[in-house]
């Protein structure tokens, strides 16, 4: 990579960062097009984005991604928002314009819709169940409501500090798309009867990640089989997990026999709409993949 007096800085803004894939997988698509940008993490805390985000406008700074805890803060110090960054209220890529103007988008429901697309899941107008309001599980809640998914319930747990952005970005999904959403608690029962009408079952929750791997919301196989035929082999499973790269609850789909996949290319895949947000190109996502997820 040749930095040059005219190179553009793109980032990663979140705490902690160190443990990106994203410096990798950006810097390599701007090699691969010649592309004259380069990509830093850097660890922002909570309560310091304005700060940064005021020198990165003086500094002629292209753009920035925001992971953790900065995605929700974000909102307030946009000038626009994309669609699906309004209904989520949530921010994982910034845009600055020549002029200043800052412009919020979420790519993380991109990334998860498309990964689901490379599954060959078609969720057009079917029903799907999503565990989990944190932030993942908002933003692919509202992308799949605004692909065109039919009807999407979704697991809360009682008490959840998400409640109120939940009803609101519920709302909101109601407003402007045709996807009825209702929300549950954690029953045993209702569980087992949504996912059976269900194309789809999603974990985004933070259940099974490292460094506690034994942890999984679907108590039993039988929750993911017909209770007919013992089999469901409309139902996909996914979860937004890529550490370990196999669940428990993966570990149990595939044992079930369904198709199943992680948030690995979920998290290629909201790349690479950042990466065609700042730059008007489509980043080389084969070459990418190939060098950075297949593994």
């Amino acid at each position: 990579m040749n930095i040059s007096g005219h190179t553009k800085m793109i980032c990663l803004l979140g705490s902690p960062v160190a443990h990106s894939l994203s410096p990798a997988m950006h810097n390599e698509g701007f090699k691969q097009l010649d592309l004259d940008y380069c990509y830093l993490a850097f660890d922002v805390k909570e309560g310091e984005l304005k700060g940064v985000l005021d020198s990165f406008k003086k500094m002629g700074v292209r753009g920035f991604n925001l992971t953790m805890p900065l995605k929700t803060e974000a909102v307030a110090l946009c000038d626009k928002l994309s669609p699906a960054a309004k209904i989520a209220e949530s921010v994982n890529t910034v845009v600055i314009e020549n002029d200043g103007t800052v412009t919020g988008h979420t790519t993380d429901g991109i990334g998860f819709t498309e990964s689901a697309r490379q599954a060959e899941v078609d969720y057009i107008g079917k029903k799907i169940t999503l565990l989990g309001t944190g932030g993942a599980g908002i933003a692919v809640l509202t992308q799949l409501a605004l692909d065109g998914a039919g009807e999407i319930s979704v697991f809360e747990r009682a008490g959840s500090r998400f409640k109120d952005r939940t009803a609101s970005t519920i709302r909101k999904i109601h407003e402007s798309t045709s996807c009825k959403v209702t929300v549950y608690d954690y029953e045993d029962n209702v569980m087992k009867r949504e996912i059976s009408e269900s194309v789809l079952l999603i974990n985004a929750t933070n259940v099974g990640m490292a460094p506690n791997p034994e942890g999984n919301l679907i108590k039993d196989a039988s929750w993911l089989t017909d209770r007919a035929t013992g089999m469901n082999e409309k139902l996909t499973v996914s979860d937004v997990i890529y550490n370990p790269r196999k669940t428990k609850l993966l570990e149990m789909a595939a044992e079930c026999g369904l198709n199943a996949f992680n948030g690995m290319y979920m998290l290629l895949y909201q790349g690479a709409a950042a990466f065609e947000l700042w730059t008007g190109k489509k980043m080389p996502v084969e070459i990418v993949k190939e060098k950075y997820f297949d593994i």
